[in-house]
């Protein structure tokens, strides 16, 4: 069963996301391929998605929004999971039920489910207008991801694959 785990970072926090599922899936026996989105061409040769994006202003990045455009059809059709990256802070803001409007993506695409994980941020990596926007909201610097958390989703969709080729 053949993998594909990708997804859309700005600044390299949700894809360091997607390489940790993507070694958890691979520890679990799956043949996994790792590409950030802006990469990925075919999807034909995938029997499983797995698709992320960093959020900004509560939605995924316009290359992720498009690539969910592009091959719905395919994602639809094969056993899908989505993932954000976002919130920052503890607690984190925004709130994780506000964080991102994923309803439409995952209705585009039949996933199996979504997950938000927490963010990172390095205010010295961001451009002028990033930090102005940073500074307003009053996001705090920080790497809030967790890495456990990551680990045991990217577990329950391993599992998951492993019980559906399972003999009955």
């Amino acid at each position: 069963m053949k993998v594909l785990v990708a997804a859309s970072s700005r600044h390299g926090a949700t894809g360091a996301i997607a390489e940790e599922i993507g070694r958890t899936l691979a520890e679990h026996g799956l043949d996994v391929q790792v590409t950030p989105l802006s990469d990925v061409s075919d999807v034909g040769g995938f029997d499983v998605f797995v698709v992320g994006s960093a959020v900004y202003a509560g939605r995924w990045l316009a290359p992720a929004r498009a690539f969910v455009d592009e091959h719905r059809a395919e994602l639809r059709s094969r056993p899908t999971w989505l993932f954000s990256s976002g919130p920052l802070g503890d607690p984190p803001k925004p709130d994780p039920d506000a964080a991102v409007k994923i309803d439409g993506l995952v209705q585009a695409t039949g996933a199996r489910g979504h997950h938000l994980f927490s963010g990172a941020l390095d205010r010295s990596r961001l451009g002028l207008g990033e930090r102005a926007i940073v500074s307003v909201v009053g996001a705090p610097d920080g790497d809030f991801r967790d890495w456990d958390d990551v680990r045991r989703w990217a577990g329950t969709i391993a599992e998951a694959l492993q019980s559906a080729q399972a003999p009955q």
